[in-house]
């Protein structure tokens, strides 16, 4: 799992890297280049060419916007709001995402059938005994069938010792579900934080821009604004979609420790009730 994790987060900085440089790349391809028609490109005078480069110039942008697509559009925003926070909250974002989906790979590897497994446990118990009850838990994989081993392995030293034994492993078995989702919850507060952050700055830097312009520009401060506001977004977003993961990954964790907890109820039963068949 730990390989898994760094390959993901691996993954994640090589697109980050990638589309950085591509959006930085069109960026300087398009800012201050103004595109002329070949066939306008011989005028008479400055102002008749003034007047056939406006309406052609602004064809381009028109026909520029169109043809973006939704990816284009993230690449430019990324690199409107500020590389520095924006990269930061995208890390978080690709550090969240590898977390969350390496647990949520473990655990729909760590669910079980437990009626089946009881079932069969039963069944090995009444034909061949503990150690083949055991050898089917040592088949099986996920917590429950650990918990039932650790029950086995003890039962000849009564059921209240199988009981404590099941109990405490139960409670280490809980802990390796709940592994590394505080890391999960880190992100989802640090992300809206990194992105109020970036806002703050970039409200900072639109009204020192006003200062030395000296005029309360509406075009000046709404680009700055806007600038500023795309930090709280996208941090905002990383948010709900770590969110939601995480609270997946909690219900899929209550829904095994329910499980684990009426099976080991069961096995307790089990047990006893092949005990008092042996003497």
């Amino acid at each position: 799992m730990k390989k898994l994790l760094a390959l993901f987060a691996v993954i994640g900085m090589l697109v980050m890297v990638s589309n950085i440089t591509f959006a930085q790349e069109t960026g300087d391809m398009t800012d201050g280049t103004t595109m002329v028609d070949p066939d306008s490109a011989v005028v008479d005078s400055p102002a008749v060419a003034e007047e056939a480069a406006i309406p052609v110039t602004k064809e381009v942008s028109d026909d520029a916007i169109e043809g973006l697509g939704m990816h284009q559009i993230l690449k430019a925003k990324f690199i409107e709001g500020g590389a520095g926070f924006m990269g930061i909250v995208v890390l978080a974002l690709i550090l969240g995402l590898a977390i969350a989906i390496e647990r949520i790979l473990f655990l729909n590897f760590s669910t079980t059938n437990s009626k089946k497994l009881l079932s069969e446990v039963e069944e090995a118990l009444n034909q061949g005994g503990v150690e083949a009850a055991k050898e089917v838990c040592r088949n099986t994989r996920g917590p429950v069938a650990s918990i039932f081993y650790q029950g086995f392995d003890r039962a000849e030293e009564g059921i209240e010792i199988v009981e404590k034994s099941v109990v405490a492993y139960g409670g280490v078995q809980t802990g390796l579900l709940e592994k590394n989702l505080s890391w999960i919850s880190l992100f989802i507060a640090l992300a809206p934080m990194l992105g109020f952050m970036g806002t703050v700055i970039g409200m900072i830097a639109a009204f020192d821009a006003i200062k030395v312009a000296g005029d309360i520009s509406p075009g000046l401060v709404a680009g700055g604004i806007s600038q500023a506001l795309i930090t709280t977004v996208t941090g905002l977003v990383v948010a709900m979609i770590l969110q939601v993961l995480y609270n997946y990954c909690v219900a899929k964790i209550d829904s095994i420790v329910n499980d684990m907890e009426d099976s080991s109820i069961t096995l307790i039963d089990i047990l006893t009730k092949y005990n008092h068949s042996q003497k």
